[in-house]
């Protein structure tokens, strides 16, 4: 497909999540929205993910009227543990995304016509009371179907932020029900086609310009979440230049320690082909909010939950990947503004990460040396290692911090 087509596609896509944006404004600000939206497309996206790759699988057999999302809940829980291996996790058809937004199509037009037959507005429909409870449920049985299994870590928590009962959302239960309704309708109109078919990397793209654009809108703290997309494929294509100028065309592993939501990793996957990053993806987040955003971007770009491993912590002090094999590729953008305390802590200098120069960066450091040495403790020799450098020029001169540069 033409460039022009997916330009067009992008432009279409980016219009529906406008309005989307002008729809709840004035309700939750940029961060929060965010949230919600990108809640509500992973929930949408992992409903179609799992009836597409169950459809199919009838389909293949020669049962072509199979449709996952039609059958009982009862014949589903037959595949139940066979999914949860096969993809991660499971969802009734009746906590489908889809057929959620049926119910809730089909509630408005009932109480619409009622409405009209008795001669009065619609006041309130079906789900208009109980929504919240509903999407609760069902967040809470996806996660749970994890439990036990090897996908557990990846999905606990997932929806920890789609506070679904917040006060942001509107003053009474209705309210926020009917925004929440008003949502989910959006994202189910959008037109992403099939996730797996669709020119553009549609849930995805959806992702990075939402990040993109509210990263913008917040600032300073925004380069916290998210790294702009050109930035993040110069540092990418610059750590799989091999000792020979030439571009790798496959790595073992990549890393980042300060992950945030995941966009410098997935650009390997872009750059490279997901296949061609063998042994999957690991980044470590200190803030919560963005390591679950960090993994629902992993499952959004169709990473499998065994081809990836983010952890959440503080990378500095507890590592959580410290027993991996040597990455091939590491890149990151960590929070180099942020002091830490450095010489203060003695017992700093017996860790392997930071002992080489025998000496530590005093506290009025920025975390920029401790990033470039944590990186290079973790680096696979002769492969790539690219920081965003922003304060190098800050602390070279420095007694302490040249040695360590050395």
């Amino acid at each position: 497909m033409s460039d022009n087509k997916r330009e067009q596609e992008r432009t279409e896509l980016y219009r529906t999540i406008w309005a989307l944006a002008n729809e709840l404004r004035g309700s939750v600000d940029g961060w929060d929205f965010k949230q919600y939206v990108l809640g509500m497309l992973f929930y949408r996206y992992i409903s179609e993910n799992l009836t597409t790759y169950l459809n199919k699988g009838e389909w293949e057999a020669g049962n072509t009227d199979f449709d996952y999302a039609k059958i009982s809940d009862d014949e589903a829980l037959r595949v139940k543990d066979d999914m949860v291996q096969e993809k991660g996790f499971f969802i009734l058809p009746r906590e489908l995304f889809g057929n959620l937004l049926n119910r809730i199509k089909k509630a408005d037009k009932d109480a619409k016509e009622q409405a009209e037959k008795d001669g009065k507005e619609v006041e309130i429909a079906d789900l208009d009371e109980n929504l919240n409870e509903i999407l609760q449920t069902n967040f809470k049985n996806i996660e749970a179907s994890a439990i036990g299994s090897p996908s557990e870590e990846n999905f606990k928590g997932l929806f920890d932020d789609i506070d679904v009962n917040s006060n942001k959302l509107g003053p009474t239960v209705i309210k926020r029900n009917k925004r929440l309704k008003k949502l989910i309708t959006v994202i189910g109109d959008m037109d992403l086609g099939n996730y797996q078919d669709n020119s553009i990397d549609a849930f995805g793209d959806t992702y990075e310009y939402l990040m993109g654009m509210y990263a913008s809108n917040a600032g300073k703290s925004g380069g916290e979440y998210f790294t702009p997309q050109e930035v993040s494929e110069l540092l990418t294509k610059i750590s799989l230049i091999d000792n020979n100028g030439n571009m790798k065309t496959e790595v073992n592993k990549v890393y980042d320690p300060a992950v945030g939501s995941g966009s410098l990793l997935l650009k390997f996957a872009k750059i490279l082909g997901k296949d061609n990053v063998r042994n999957g993806f690991f980044g470590q987040e200190i803030n919560i909010t963005t390591y679950n955003l960090c993994r629902i971007n992993m499952f959004l770009h169709d990473i499998g939950y065994d081809k990836f491993s983010i952890e959440h912590g503080d990378t500095l002090t507890d590592p959580k990947h410290w027993d991996e094999e040597p990455f091939e590729a590491i890149v990151s953008n960590p929070p180099y503004s942020i002091k830490w305390e450095g010489s203060d802590n003695g017992t700093l200098i017996n860790d392997p990460r930071f002992s080489p120069a025998g000496v530590l960066a005093p506290k009025s450091s920025r975390l920029c040396i401790y990033y470039a040495l944590l990186a290079l403790a973790f680096y696979k020799r002769n492969s790539g290692y690219c920081l965003f450098p922003r304060y190098y020029v800050s602390w070279r001169s420095r007694t302490e911090n040249q040695k360590i540069s050395d």
